[in-house]
């Protein structure tokens, strides 16, 4: 699989223009991006931008922090997916994961993802690695696989940092069934996203989508 087909190209900016949003869905058609990650706000005229091509819509969930309650964070969900996304990336309890509160985590992972396959969608849910240790980060694995999550998200771009190929390399450790890894943050390079697929990412998140194709152009 190309690398473009690996990317979601992200406008996460809370004062991005829906002009700035039109503009990333024809980025993301030229180059066939997997996926267009937005604000809620934006997941209908994204999905209006984009309806008859082959790029999918991405809402983020409970972001950028995931301290929205779980009862919130569905009602998120269901209207980003009547709007249109066919993917959601959720920002998970992280005190709750630091705490290690199973049942919480779990239940709130496992209620988002039943509303998405509900609806043929997916859901990724971020764990914010730069604010966990290993523990923690084997204990997220667990909840992800429990909830029936799809994939395992890195970061939000909001931390200290982004993912790095540690952070990979411990969800690959800790994995046990059949859930699917993104890395974000900070990835700018070809060189960068590469490298994450080599270590067995099935999605980058990045908003410098065009600039690493561009990249390879010159």
């Amino acid at each position: 699989m190309e690398l473009n087909a690996y990317i979601d190209h992200t406008l996460l900016r809370p004062s991005a223009s829906e002009a700035e949003v039109l503009r990333l869905c024809q980025e993301a058609q030229h180059y066939r991006f997997a996926s267009v990650c937005v604000n809620p706000c934006h997941v209908a005229l994204a999905a209006g931008a984009v309806r008859g091509t082959a790029v999918r819509v991405c809402s983020v969930i409970g972001f950028p922090f995931g301290t929205h309650v779980t009862e919130v964070k569905c009602t998120e969900a269901q209207r980003a997916l009547d709007d249109g996304a066919q993917e959601l990336d959720m920002v998970v309890r992280i005190d709750k994961v630091c705490a290690g509160e199973r049942e919480v985590v779990e239940r709130e992972i496992a209620q988002v993802a039943a509303r998405c396959h509900a609806r043929g969608a997916i859901v990724k849910v971020i764990v914010e690695t730069a604010l966990l240790d290993e523990m923690h980060i084997a204990f997220a694995c667990s909840c992800v696989e429990a909830g029936h999550a799809d994939f395992i998200k890195t970061s939000t771009g909001y931390a200290s940092r982004g993912g790095t190929e540690g952070d990979i390399q411990c969800f690959k450790k800790y994995l046990k069934g059949e859930t699917k890894i993104k890395a974000s943050g900070g990835i700018r390079t070809r060189a960068q996203a590469q490298r994450f697929i080599e270590l067995g990412c099935a999605r980058i998140g990045t908003s410098n989508g065009v600039a690493i194709m561009e990249e390879r152009a010159s």
